[in-house]
């Protein structure tokens, strides 16, 4: 019987054209002509296994005899990292994954696209997947305390201007604000509904308040990290301050 890691190191040969493994997973196009190639000699594993199956033969040398000379160069990445970074961030907590195991999930990378093209909209689900690649390669992405935490909810990240306050009402956690381009402010509240508000109507934060006045809400996005009641004061100074150092807001005051 021919073993799942033939069949895909087989297909991988085949669809390759040069480019590492990273590129097959990552380009929604080769993954497609990979995974056919696969499920030609087997349906039996799902897209999500073959593709963890390409990446550990990487890892574990398996592809020594692949010639993987091509490189990828996508322009103006700066554009639209931030917006990978962000996407990565949030699955990375919401649903306590690694980026190996968003880019090999249809359904996850399907949801860090939205995520990132709603932050950096014009461009291709691979572009913002190579980028997310490049950021690890540089060591920005490294894990947050927060993705080991055990949250109650995660919203967003959604556009200032959609979010139901109420729905926070009585809840306390931490919370991002960012731009299109950046994070601006990292806070944590005991009342988040409260302490929102407070910021979108007129922020405490004068640096905030003030890019906030130009530039109105159209373009802020928040994402919100409900901590169970029981969390204490501590530990939500301790995860933003574990966010700050991590997301390097704008307008934080360093501590």
């Amino acid at each position: 019987m021919t073993t799942i890691r033939k069949i895909v190191l087989d297909a991988f040969l085949e669809v390759c054209d040069g480019y590492a493994p990273d590129r097959v997973i990552a380009d929604p196009e080769m993954n497609a002509r990979f995974l056919s190639a696969c499920h030609r000699v087997s349906d039996f594993n799902g897209p999500q296994a073959l593709n963890q199956c390409l990446l550990n033969l990487r890892k574990a040398s398996g592809l020594a005899g692949a010639k993987c000379k091509k490189r990828t160069q996508l322009e103006n990445q700066e554009s639209y990292a931030f917006a990978s970074e962000i996407a990565v961030r949030s699955l990375e907590i919401k649903h306590k994954v690694s980026l190996d195991v968003i880019l090999c999930d249809p359904i996850l990378a399907s949801e860090f696209d939205s995520v990132a093209l709603e932050i950096a909209p014009g461009y291709t689900p691979f572009h913002y997947r190579w980028a997310a690649l490049g950021l690890r390669k540089t060591r920005k992405l490294k894990p947050e305390i927060l993705a080991r935490v055990v949250t109650e909810s995660v919203v967003g990240p959604i556009k200032a201007i959609e979010l139901d306050l109420n729905a926070s009402q009585g809840k306390q956690g931490v919370y991002i604000l960012t731009s299109r381009q950046k994070v601006l402010y990292v806070g944590e509240a005991r009342n988040l509904r409260l302490r929102l508000r407070t910021h979108l109507e007129h922020s405490d934060n004068k640096f905030l308040a003030r890019y906030l006045w130009e530039f109105g809400l159209q373009d802020l996005f928040i994402e919100i990290h409900v901590l169970p009641n029981s969390s204490s004061g501590i530990v939500r100074r301790a995860l933003e301050l574990e966010l700050i150092r991590s997301r390097r807001p704008e307008f934080n005051v360093n501590r």
